[in-house]
C-alpha cells in the first residue's frame, strides 16, 4: 500500500502524545504551564525535553530532536517510518473510502480539539501574564535599581530605566507539583513585558531578586533542588523585551538573550542609535531549526515555522550578541539560525554574530574584575 492512500499517519497523529510517551516509557515528566517537562530520554539533563499535549509535538533543546507523535516514535525507537506506523497503529490493511473517510473525519475533528485547547490556554496565558504585569510598579527608585546596580548597571551608566521593566515586591512563585499548583517562595521580583511584533504585550518575564545575595538574584529552593530564578508566563515565542527603541530613525537592532547582557550592551555606547532588545531565550531567538543527518549543528532555519522571530521591517543591521558562558557549538548554531532567518525575511537585512569571550556573556565582561563580597 503506498504511503498516501495509508490511513495511518492521520490516525497516528490523532492519538494523544502524552498517552504515547508513557507506552514509550518516558520518565520523569512533570507538568509546566501547557507542557509536560523533564529530562530528556536520550540525553538526560533536567527540563530540556518536552511534550505540548495540545499541539502534539515533542522537542528536546540539546538534542534538537523534534517532530510529532509518529517522529516521537521513530526518535526513540530508532525505527523506520513504516515500523512506527506499525507499533503505533498496527500492520497496513486495504480499507474502503468510506472507511478512510471516516478516519480522516475523526483525526481532523481531534486537530480541531487540540487546537480549540491550545486557544483556550494561550488566551488563559496571556491574560494571567498582563495581570502579573499591572500588579507591578514602575521600576525606577524601587530595588529593580539596587539589583541592576549589582549587575554593573548603575544610574550613571543608565539614568532612565527602560518602561518595559516593572517591579513587583511580593510575587509568588509558583511550582506544578504533579497534584496542582504550589506556591514554594515569595518576593520581590523584576518583571519585563514580552511584546509581540504588533507591540501587544503576550507574556511577562519574572526574576525575583535578593539584594543581600552576590550580583542580587534570588536563591529558590524545593525539597532540596535549586529552582530557576527567571521565569516567563504567558506566550512568548516570536517576542522580545523591547529595552531600549529611540526615537526618529534608526536601522540597527542589537538583539541579547538576557535582560542584563543586553542592557550591558545598551551602555556600552559601542552601537549609539541602534534598539537594543532582549530575545528571552535562545530558543526563542532561533525559532525552530532543520533537522537531519548532519544538521544538528548547521544553523539552519525552518523557514515553515511562522511564529518565529523576525526583526521588524526598519531594519537593516541586527546584531547577535553570543553569549560565551553556554554550550558553544549549539549557541552559535542558534544565532545563526536567528541571523539566517532574518535575513531571508527582512529584504535587505544584514545579520551577523558578536561573541562573547569563553566562560563569560556581556555582563560578565561588564562586571569583571569586581567582587562579590
Amino acid at each position: 500500500m503506498a504511503l498516501r492512500e495509508d490511513p495511518r499517519p492521520a490516525e497516528a497523529r490523532a492519538k494523544p502524545i502524552a498517552d504515547v510517551a508513557e507506552i514509550l516509557g518516558i520518565e520523569g515528566l512533570r507538568r509546566l504551564g501547557r507542557e509536560l517537562t523533564g529530562p530528556c530520554p536520550e540525553c538526560g539533563g533536567r527540563d530540556r525535553f518536552s511534550i505540548n499535549s495540545q499541539k502534539g509535538v515533542f522537542n528536546c533543546r540539546k538534542c534538537l530532536a523534534t517532530g510529532d507523535v509518529i517522529e516521537l516514535v521513530r526518535w526513540l525507537r530508532k525505527i523506520t517510518l513504516p515500523e512506527a506506523l506499525t507499533w503505533l497503529c498496527g500492520e497496513a490493511q486495504e480499507i474502503d473510502d468510506a472507511e478512510r473517510a471516516r478516519r480522516e473525519k475523526r483525526a481532523q475533528q481531534n486537530r480541531a480539539r487540540a487546537e480549540q485547547q491550545e486557544n483556550r490556554y494561550r488566551t488563559k496565558a496571556i491574560t494571567q501574564a498582563r495581570r502579573i504585569w499591572r500588579e507591578g510598579q514602575p521600576a525606577e527608585d524601587t530595588p529593580v535599581r539596587d539589583y541592576l546596580a549589582l549587575r554593573g548597571i548603575g544610574r550613571d551608566l543608565l539614568p532612565d530605566l527602560p518602561r518595559v521593566l516593572r517591579y513587583h515586591p511580593d510575587l509568588p512563585y509558583m511550582l506544578d507539583a504533579g497534584a496542582g499548583w504550589i506556591e514554594v517562595h515569595r518576593g520581590p521580583a523584576m518583571l519585563a513585558v514580552v511584546q509581540q511584533a504588533g507591540g501587544q504585550g503576550i507574556g511577562v518575564h519574572r526574576t525575583w531578586i535578593d539584594l543581600a545575595r552576590p550580583r542580587g538574584k534570588a536563591l529558590i529552593e524545593h525539597q532540596g533542588e535549586a529552582q530557576k530564578v527567571k521565569k516567563t508566563w504567558g506566550m512568548v515565542k516570536g517576542g522580545a523585551i523591547r529595552l531600549h527603541t529611540p526615537r526618529g530613525s534608526w536601522d540597527t537592532l542589537v538583539l541579547a538573550e538576557g535582560i542584563e547582557t543586553a542592557l550591558t550592551a545598551l551602555i556600552s555606547g559601542v552601537y549609539p542609535g541602534a534598539a537594543v532588545w532582549a530575545g528571552v531565550s535562545l530558543g526563542n531567538m532561533s525559532g525552530r531549526m532543520r533537522q537531519g543527518k548532519g544538521l544538528r549543528y548547521a544553523g539552519l532555519p525552518d523557514l515553515a515555522d511562522a511564529e518565529a522571530f523576525t526583526p521588524p521591517p526598519w531594519v537593516r543591521q541586527l546584531i547577535l550578541i553570543e553569549d560565551g558562558d553556554s554550550e558553544p557549538r549549539m549557541t552559535r548554531a542558534r544565532m545563526m539560525a536567528c541571523a539566517r532567518r532574518a535575513m531571508a525575511r527582512v529584504p535587505g537585512l544584514v545579520g551577523r554574530v558578536v561573541p562573547c569571550p569563553a566562560g563569560r556573556d556581556l555582563n560578565d565582561v561588564l562586571l569583571e574584575g569586581v567582587s562579590d563580597e
